[in-house]
């Protein structure tokens, strides 16, 4: 089984009480939660894919929360990541691979994965016969804010956008955006149906 989580901010004690207002009491409250909450779900042989980050802590504190959870991991990079990234302490060793960028495929569907979202990606546009996307894309970096809000906007207004295909006909555009938020989930790693369903939920509820 493939998992996604984004932004989980180990150790990031500002997080508590400013931006995502977490609501621990203490960074160890945060972190601890967000362990069991990923063992719960992970198994040993399951794979975690890792928008971006992960952690705000040095590099022994950042071995230490790997040393913990379960599974084989993959790490997008993100912005904070080089605070243990670049210490020659850090156990790189513990990830299946580390890139900045990365495009997979997960039961017949492209995965396209970065810290940051794009607005316009590889295979945006592309449908299988039945006409369903066959290409996602899943990010981090923006939480809950405004940011997110201005994303949601952009993908909206793309799937409202109507063109004329080459014969002629026309049709709507593609705009599959996933926002893989850890609070989102409660911190619980999901797969790629289960944050579809999630989105498509919080669609809803919008409307």
């Amino acid at each position: 089984m493939r998992y996604y989580i984004a932004d989980c901010h180990f150790y990031h004690a500002d997080l508590l009480n400013q931006m995502d207002h977490r609501g621990f009491s203490t960074v160890e409250e945060m972190n601890e939660y967000m362990i069991s909450k990923w063992n719960e779900r992970v198994r040993k042989r399951d794979e975690v894919v890792i928008l971006g980050d992960f952690s705000m802590g040095d590099a022994d504190q950042t071995n230490g929360i790997l040393e913990r959870l379960q599974g084989k991991l993959y790490l997008i990079t993100g912005n904070h990541d080089n605070r243990f990234l670049r210490n020659k302490s850090f156990h790189r060793e513990r990830f299946q691979w580390i890139a900045p960028y990365a495009e997979m495929h997960d039961e017949g569907r492209k995965v396209v994965l970065c810290h940051y979202p794009i607005m316009c990606y590889n295979g945006q546009y592309s449908r299988n016969k039945k006409g369903e996307p066959r290409s996602y894309m899943l990010y981090g970096h923006v939480h809950h804010t405004h940011d997110e809000k201005l994303v949601e906007q952009f993908a909206e207004l793309t799937r409202n956008t109507e063109i004329v295909d080459r014969e002629g006909n026309p049709q709507t555009l593609s705009c599959n955006m996933i926002n893989c938020f850890c609070m989102y989930s409660d911190y619980t790693p999901l797969t790629l149906d289960e944050w579809l369903e999630l989105h498509r939920k919080y669609e809803n509820r919008k409307g």
